[in-house]
């Protein structure tokens, strides 16, 4: 059975006792329960994960929210609703047969349409829902970058495509037994909880849609780089803390095995690297503008969460703390260098979940310790190379050019695509108006003067 394949088996929640694994058209679960009595801890550790998962929605919600004008809010509303349910809807039809329904030469699945057959099982089930979630996390991050200036429909036919074709195609590659995962080097590329997978893809799609738009107006003028506050810095730390508390499902849970006790390390792990990124964030900031910019640490947070997700099981404390100052820093770096390039990223998002994101993957690389195994607590481990494992760096820097590559092609050209077709901006009208009333017709605010 190849890695990846492996790591699919794990979702179907084996013991640590060492239960057989089913996956047969079980719908009942009798027969998974005869196999593996203790399926039921694990089922609820996944499910429970996997609801945290889901209520980082709200968190980006208000995060984009916060940090974009008040006549766009109610649009980043509609946004992350329909990114939610939409995706949800296409991934079960389609999305998850081509990410995890078997293997076609290392390049996508080809059962399990509809969930149907063999595939309406309770551990598949499991499984589809758990990848469900990130699926809508890869899917979210992008109505941030491309806010104030989207056609509504536009970024409902993105979220089909996204949630079809980019998302399962490389997290089939990296978690379903496709080629990444098979690399000849390390134990093939890996990414536990998702930076590349989720947050990369997210974030790079982000890019793409973010160049093809151009800027909102008044955000460059005379060349010069012109500030567009957001409405609510509180909308931004709410949803921040939210997204916080919601990551402790999103690395603890991806070992979908509530009896590998290394979930203490990974949540661990999580904490320091968010709390590092946002003081680092916070001081980089400072130190180049001689304010304590606040919106910065609080992406800084984000940015550590994202870094941390790829490499959480397989690091010590000390390393999260560098992987979460790095970032931090990182990050500030990236928001500088788009602006300058003339790519407006209203709330930072390829910054945070694109760049960092790629930071996280090459981290896995450098800081594994060489005392946890791919998703096992059996050997081999997965060693970085400050630990002598050079193999896996070369691994993880493959993925990191291919997630590139894969994540603002396909994004670039599907919104490419749109706008030929349809025009993917709104009017210069509609974009001073705010698209809560050219768009939807209900401002968030009605009560008040929305800029």
């Amino acid at each position: 059975m190849s890695r990846g394949l492996k790591l699919l088996s794990l979702t179907a929640l084996m013991a640590l006792g060492g239960g057989r694994i089913v996956f047969a058209q079980d719908p009942t679960g009798v027969q998974t329960l005869k196999e593996n009595p203790q399926a039921p801890i694990d089922y609820v550790w996944v499910l429970v994960c996997a609801f945290l998962v889901m209520f980082m929605q709200p968190g980006f919600a208000m995060l984009e929210a916060g940090f974009c004008r008040a006549k766009n809010a109610t649009n980043l509303m509609a946004k992350n609703l329909m990114d939610f349910a939409l995706g949800s809807l296409i991934f079960f039809l389609f999305g998850y047969a081509i990410m995890m329904g078997g293997d076609w030469y290392g390049l996508w699945g080809t059962k399990g349409w509809l969930m149907g057959g063999d595939y309406y099982d309770v551990g598949r089930y499991l499984n589809m829902f758990w990848m469900l979630v990130f699926c809508a996390t890869a899917a979210t991050i992008v109505s941030g970058a491309v806010a104030e200036r989207l056609k509504f429909k536009a970024y409902l036919i993105y979220t089909v495509v996204v949630s079809a074709i980019i998302y399962p195609i490389y997290g089939h590659w990296v978690w379903g037994g496709g080629w990444l995962s098979k690399l000849p080097f390390g134990m093939g590329a890996l990414d536990f909880a998702g930076s590349g997978v989720v947050h990369a893809i997210g974030g790079f799609v982000g890019l793409a849609g973010a160049m093809v738009l151009g800027p909102r107006y008044g955000k460059y003028k005379n060349g010069r780089i012109q500030a567009v506050p957001g409405h609510s810095m509180t909308l931004a730390a709410l949803g921040v803390f939210i997204l916080w508390f919601g990551w402790f499902g999103f690395n603890p849970g991806s070992t979908c095995n509530a009896h590998h006790l290394r979930i203490s390390v990974i949540a661990v792990n999580t904490n320091l690297a968010a709390a590092a990124a946002a003081l680092s964030a916070l001081l980089v900031a400072h130190w180049k503008t001689k304010r304590w910019d606040v919106g910065m640490g609080l992406n800084g947070a984000v940015a550590g969460l994202v870094a941390i997700t790829a490499p959480c099981a397989w690091v010590e404390g000390w390393a999260a703390i560098v992987i979460g100052l790095v970032a931090g820093a990182l990050m500030f770096a990236s928001v500088r260098f788009l602006d300058a390039m003339g790519i407006d990223d209203p709330v930072g998002a390829v910054s945070v979940h694109g760049t960092c994101g790629l930071w996280g993957l090459l981290s896995l690389g450098l800081f594994a310790d060489g005392t946890y195994g791919n998703y096992s607590l059996e050997p081999p481990y997965v060693t970085g190379l400050f630990y002598g494992g050079y193999g896996q760096l070369i691994a993880q820097l493959i993925s990191m050019v291919v997630v590139f590559a894969w994540a603002f092609g396909t994004g670039y050209l599907t919104f490419k695509l749109m706008d030929k077709a349809f025009g993917i901006r709104v009017s210069p009208e509609e974009e001073l108006k705010g698209l809560d009333v050219s768009e939807h017709g209900t401002p968030a605010y009605p009560d008040f003067y929305t800029r």
